[in-house]
């Protein structure tokens, strides 16, 4: 279909009509579950992803609570051609320049973390070729958000300053998504995309963020599946009446 599978921000987009729009996350630990990846190869994983459907990759770079190793992110990069997002609690812009230059697609921002220079990080990511996803989690965290050429908006369900041990489900996409769109996608004239990340556990709680979300970003619910590929396509189809490659 001419696109670039790169570009996650196109890709998303084109794949939304023919499929459920799933980021699938290698997600190694977590704060709450400990070990995910259970003696498993992540490149194995990665392929279950490609072969189910996802329309992107995520991996969490963070070593000390989640397990993350920047060297296999090069490795996930180089080994796949689905765009591949890059987590972490990005302060330093020496690491979009490293993010880009491992071949990622996309990076996450996190607007609690970044506050006032949310914009001036937005703008160097894609001068370095890569599309921020921005990230927010609170009413508050939207004021970064203005005057920045933000595409893609995060609602993360749980608190990632907290490392992710709160109790969050879908229904902060919910209760977010509708003041997002009031105080910061009315205001802009381009494309945008809402991405709800974290807590969505099974199809039921993906049919409730597609409502108000353009894609999804699961890990865990992924990574404890004992059929990964058959389980995650369970997602990526779901209310679909057939499968569709993107070529």
């Amino acid at each position: 279909m001419g696109i670039n599978p790169k570009n996650m921000f196109e890709y998303i987009k084109t794949a939304s009509k023919f499929k459920n729009p799933i980021l699938a996350e290698i997600k190694i630990r977590s704060p709450i579950k400990g070990d995910l990846l259970r003696n498993r190869d992540p490149i194995d994983i990665l392929k279950e992803y490609e072969r189910a459907g996802a329309v992107g990759i995520s991996y969490i770079t963070e070593k000390n609570i989640f397990g993350g190793d920047i060297r296999l992110f090069k490795k996930i990069c180089k080994s796949s051609n689905l765009p591949v997002l890059r987590k972490d609690f990005i302060t330093d812009k020496k690491e979009i320049e490293l993010t880009a230059d491992y071949g990622a697609s996309a990076i996450l921002l996190i607007a609690r973390l970044l506050k006032d220079k949310t914009g001036e990080f937005v703008d160097y990511s894609f001068d370095n070729g890569l599309e921020p996803l921005v990230e927010i989690h609170s009413t508050d965290d939207v004021l970064f958000l203005r005057d920045t050429k933000t595409r893609m908006v995060g609602i993360n369900n749980r608190d990632i300053l907290r490392m992710e041990t709160d109790d969050g489900d879908v229904s902060l996409s919910e209760n977010l998504a509708n003041y997002l769109k009031n105080e910061f996608v009315s205001k802009k004239s381009k494309d945008y995309l809402v991405v709800s990340e974290s807590g969505i556990k099974n199809v039921e709680y993906l049919r409730k963020v597609l409502k108000i979300a353009d894609a999804a970003l699961i890990g865990t619910a992924f990574m404890e599946s004992d059929d990964t590929e058959h389980f995650v396509k369970s997602f990526v189809f779901d209310g679909l009446n057939k499968t569709c490659v993107i070529e």
